[in-house]
């Protein structure tokens, strides 16, 4: 099944998951839910900075060259990968993003097979106030 292209709605609603995962204080709740959380912001991040993708005039290369293409691509490589193909209205918001060591600094689809010890509870606090920023400089709904 084909599913309709919602970057925006799909940013809010993996950050809104990620930000209850995060604050789940069930017994035995954590660190695992801040783990996923923290995974969760990544993505929400990602998809805010799709959303900002499109906004900018960009589009989805052809299905032969999606290994190049920034809009399948999970950080970091999404930020390398757009550094090479930036244009557009908000090209300079793009580039700062892209070219921002600190933002989702170490985040890496890797990390949902690590153990939960493996993924520092200060990396998740930094990848939330990313994964808020770019939601938020993505704009309203």
């Amino acid at each position: 099944m084909a599913y309709t292209l919602d970057l925006q709605n799909a940013a809010r609603r993996h950050l809104r998951a990620a930000a209850t995962l995060y604050a789940a204080t069930g017994a035995g709740a954590q660190p695992g839910c801040k783990v996923v959380a923290g995974y969760l912001f990544g993505l929400a991040g990602e998809l805010a900075v799709k959303q900002m993708m499109r906004d900018s005039g960009m589009r989805p290369l052809s299905p032969e060259r999606r290994r190049d293409d920034p809009f399948y691509a999970h950080f970091p490589e999404l930020k390398r990968l757009l550094l090479d193909q930036i244009s557009g209205r908000r090209a300079g918001q793009l580039r700062a993003v892209a070219q921002s060591g600190r933002i989702f600094r170490q985040w890496h689809t890797d990390m949902r097979y690590a153990p939960s010890i493996e993924v520092p509870e200060a990396r998740v606090e930094e990848w939330k106030a990313d994964a808020n920023e770019l939601v938020n400089q993505m704009g309203a709904p």
